[in-house]
């Protein structure tokens, strides 16, 4: 099979791809930190600095990528993304829990199954080696936060109130997702699907195809095993679209 040759879309999602893993490095190192604050198990301190590490190790690939499909250069980073803000008025917990959710529960178990999806159809040596090394890691992190979720709700402390937090704002949470894998306009890819597939990216529509099987595979027992029923937050999250669409 002949050599793909890289579209600039396959330039700019990588490069996209370094700039997320490094706010993913920063959000793991702030959680961390925030998890010594609030006396959280050793264990999960050590995990979250675990995954700051192999986040970052995640950028340094996906920059290889970008760099072999042609790319020059690097990311421009926001640093404004890259900071975790409090809450005013909350206490600690309910923001652990707020990230937690967001970025764990959902955003990386999501993340299992779109790297899942780009490996299947990815034939560039480098490009394979990064999602190969990327969904391993993932993994592990959305493990992570179902872990660390069943560590907050069974607080004696705070699980009460955290458990209706989770529950009161999974729509928001879900609207967020939606909105930033599944959003209503798709722009014009102009490129070979195959050809960029071969590089390790999915046609836009499939991103919103996964994360709907996501809901039911994942999501759906997921928060069920820890006593909170996702299905109206889930359908909630249509409403919210259809407004602020």
């Amino acid at each position: 099979m002949g050599k793909a040759a890289p579209s600039g879309r396959v330039r700019d999602e990588w490069l996209r791809r370094v700039e997320a893993e490094y706010r993913s490095t920063a959000v793991s190192a702030q959680m961390a930190l925030w998890l010594v604050q609030i006396g959280a198990s050793p264990d999960l301190v050590k995990a979250a600095l675990r995954i700051a590490r192999e986040e970052l190790g995640h950028a340094t690939a996906s920059h290889r990528v970008f760099l072999a499909a042609g790319g020059e250069g690097g990311p421009a980073l926001d640093r404004e993304t890259l900071d975790l803000p409090r809450t005013p008025g909350a206490v600690l917990e309910d923001d652990v829990a707020r990230v937690c959710v967001d970025v764990f529960c959902l955003g990386e178990t999501v993340a299992v199954r779109l790297f899942g999806e780009m490996r299947r159809r990815c034939d560039v040596p480098v490009a394979r080696q990064a999602l190969d090394r990327i969904l391993r890691d993932e993994v592990g992190h959305r493990d992570f936060g179902w872990t660390l979720m069943r560590w907050l709700l069974e607080s004696p402390a705070h699980g009460s109130r955290l458990r209706a937090l989770v529950a009161a704002e999974l729509p928001a949470s879900f609207h967020r997702i939606r909105a930033l894998y599944a959003p209503a306009q798709v722009e014009d890819e102009g490129t070979s699907p195959r050809e960029d597939a071969r590089w390790g990216l999915l046609a836009a529509p499939r991103y919103g195809e996964v994360l709907e099987s996501t809901f039911e595979r994942d999501y759906l027992p997921r928060f069920s095993r820890l006593g909170i029923d996702a299905r109206p937050g889930w359908a909630a999250r249509l409403a919210r679209a259809r407004v602020s669409e």
